[in-house]
């Protein structure tokens, strides 16, 4: 049997190619507004970064969201962003290993 091809994207921090399912995705949506997408559908340009509080960081520091998501991403949106993260965070964190546990 065939195996499954397992979809790899980078993250714009740390440029660590990982699953797709293991990266939290950033999203600038046809409308302009940057929030975070968990369920990676959401219509719109995406940027992935890890689940480390470390590489949203550093994306900030490095200004990596403006350059991936193509759009001046504004401090407020930075601040917000830091907020979702956090708040998000656990729960991502969870999601993944719940995933790892199904696959094994």
């Amino acid at each position: 049997m065939k195996s499954r091809k397992i979809p790899l994207r980078k993250c714009v921090a740390c440029g660590e190619m990982m699953p797709k399912k293991s990266l939290i995705r950033v999203v600038r949506s046809p409308e302009g507004e940057v929030s975070i997408d968990l369920t990676g559908k959401k219509s719109g340009r995406g940027a992935y970064l890890c689940g480390q509080e470390s590489c949203f960081k550093l994306a900030h520091k490095n200004r990596a969201l403006d350059r991936a998501l193509k759009a001046t991403v504004g401090p407020e949106v930075y601040e917000q962003l830091a907020r979702d993260f956090l708040a998000v965070e656990e729960t991502f964190l969870a999601e993944r290993d719940k995933e790892e546990v199904d696959d094994e």
